[in-house]
């Protein structure tokens, strides 16, 4: 059993599975939030604080860039043949699929509950309360947090 010590916290900090993953996943969402805060409506300072944290849904896809970052990095630095390659391969799909597919398909009904909910609501005077819209990926998004995360990855084993 290791112990943890100085070293081993900073060897954590440094290391490229660390970095390139998280490196990837603010890109995404500073590049998302850029994309956001190009459009016409006044943004607040609450916007901007969402869309750099925590705004899920949008170009790009910093899911899909955070594990194909942590994947590319696994493989580049421990093999093809590498349990840790193969976890992070795994784990990347599962993430990819969800973003694209349910999270995507649970705000396209959630937008829609709430469009019924607000018509219902004005023609025979109940309170509806609106349910939260998650927003998944469409397929150009998570290919391009995808690519992010790959190049990024690279980036951090080789440079």
């Amino acid at each position: 059993m290791s112990t943890i010590n100085s070293a081993s916290v900073k060897a954590f900090f440094e290391n490229s599975l660390f970095l390139a993953p998280i490196t990837s996943w603010f890109f995404a969402q500073l590049i998302k939030a850029a994309i956001m805060l190009s459009g016409k409506r006044r943004k607040t300072a609450k916007d901007v604080l969402e869309a750099l944290a925590w705004r899920t849904g949008g170009m790009p896809s910093s899911h899909s860039a955070l594990v194909t970052s942590m994947a590319t990095a696994a493989v580049f630095k421990e093999g093809f043949d590498s349990n840790v390659f193969i976890l992070s391969l795994w784990f990347a799909l599962i993430v990819i699929r969800d973003a694209m597919g349910v999270r995507r398909a649970s705000g396209i009904q959630a937008h829609v509950l709430n469009l019924l909910g607000k018509k219902v609501s004005e023609k025979m005077g109940i309170e509806y309360h609106p349910v939260k819209e998650i927003h998944g990926h469409t397929p150009r998004q998570v290919m391009v947090g995808g690519l992010l995360g790959i190049f990024i990855a690279i980036a951090y084993v080789f440079l």
